[in-house]
């Protein structure tokens, strides 16, 4: 259950749109910013900003379960105000039926005329990935080799739901590798509103013109070691879906060779279950050429994958230098791509099978 906690404003760390990031203190009195105690974000478009030495309430169970992408509290309501006001464009709420729930409007409703019957996405290759750090990944893969490729990411509520949160996303659009966002189900905050992942995919084709999409959930993720309870294996119904409205699905495998955890050696259990008994869509998947590729088609072999799915060998994109000139810093299960190569490889070759199979 939820723990909150009152707190006073500190310092405001960080703000972009969206966001503000700030240092609190829970005494009762005095707001020095020696006294910072604790970190906490601030959804603007639910809340409104705040302000130093405002009063506000905090939900800090986050930090008290010691989670990692996960380890903020969250500012939950500004005390310093009776109230706040900000109309939403439309009818299509999202967090439905909490106390934060908002209209965010929905692209279905603004673009009805090129929606209304939209179920075809013209062959463009989908990139489904099961980590928000694979994201990036694909996305330098892709524009290194077709830069004018117009890439969008639907970003699914199988982690966060404001995409305000993800720093990966706003550095991407910064740096031109991320030309547009849509949010599906109760995630928010995109260029784009969609009510679920297909539409979403019809959204990114039909408005904002994408050559090549990307889905994934936002940060965080939430898993177990059982075979099923993994927020991921939303993988399987996003590359179906990609299928059966006429798109190039592309499954981002998930590798690794310095995971400790065995079921995550090679390729994990968790993209091994996607792609041998959930999803029913034939798939391609990127095999770069080089020091992973043994150890790759091995595990895909072995599992029946291979069978299941295209294999297309592709050139090691080599991200971490794609990452590096786009100065994007890209951790993910807190190893950078020194520590574990294989994961931003097999990542990255996803995106350049995508601008192989892009028309």
């Amino acid at each position: 259950m939820p723990t909150f906690r009152t707190a006073t404003v500190v310092t405001i760390t960080e703000e972009r749109p969206g966001l503000q990031r700030i240092e609190t203190t829970f005494r009762d009195a005095g707001t020095t910013a020696g006294e910072a105690e604790g970190r906490a974000y601030v959804l603007t478009d639910l809340l409104g900003p705040v302000a130093v030495g405002d009063r506000v309430v905090v939900n800090t169970t986050a930090i008290e379960l010691g989670l990692g992408t996960g380890g903020w509290d969250v500012v939950h309501w500004n005390l310093s105000r009776d109230e706040w006001r900000s109309p939403g464009p439309g009818h299509s709420m999202k967090l439905r039926y909490t106390s934060l729930q908002a209209d965010t409007g929905a692209a279905e409703e603004f673009h009805a005329g090129v929606l209304a019957e939209a179920d075809d996405l013209d062959g463009v290759p989908v990139v489904v990935c099961s980590l928000h750090s694979q994201v990036p990944c694909v996305a330098v893969a892709l524009k290194h080799l077709r830069p004018e490729l117009r890439l969008a990411y639907v970003m699914t509520d199988a982690g966060a739901l404001p995409l305000a949160t993800s720093d990966l996303v706003a550095d991407m659009k910064a740096r031109g590798v991320l030309d547009a966002t849509v949010t599906a189900g109760h995630a928010f905050g995109g260029d784009h509103e969609a009510l679920n992942v297909p539409s979403a995919l019809a959204v990114a084709r039909r408005v904002a013109g994408a050559d090549v999409v990307v889905v994934g959930m936002g940060p965080g993720s939430a898993g177990t070691a059982t075979r099923l309870g993994y927020s991921g294996l939303e993988v399987a119904p996003a590359l179906d879906a990609a299928e059966s409205l006429g798109g190039r699905p592309i499954a981002a495998v998930r590798f690794s060779l310095a995971d400790p955890r065995l079921r995550h050696q090679g390729v994990s259990h968790h993209t091994l279950t996607v792609l041998s008994l959930l999803a029913r869509a034939r798939a391609t998947i990127g095999v770069p050429r080089g020091e992973f590729e043994a150890r790759l088609r091995r595990d895909l072999e072995a599992s029946g994958v291979a069978d299941r799915h295209r294999l297309l060998s592709v050139a090691d994109p080599g991200v971490p230098a794609l990452l590096a000139d786009h100065d994007l810093h890209v951790p993910s299960m807190g190893r950078l791509p020194a520590a574990d190569p294989g994961f931003y490889a097999v990542a990255g070759a996803a995106g350049t099978a995508a601008a192989h199979v892009a028309r």
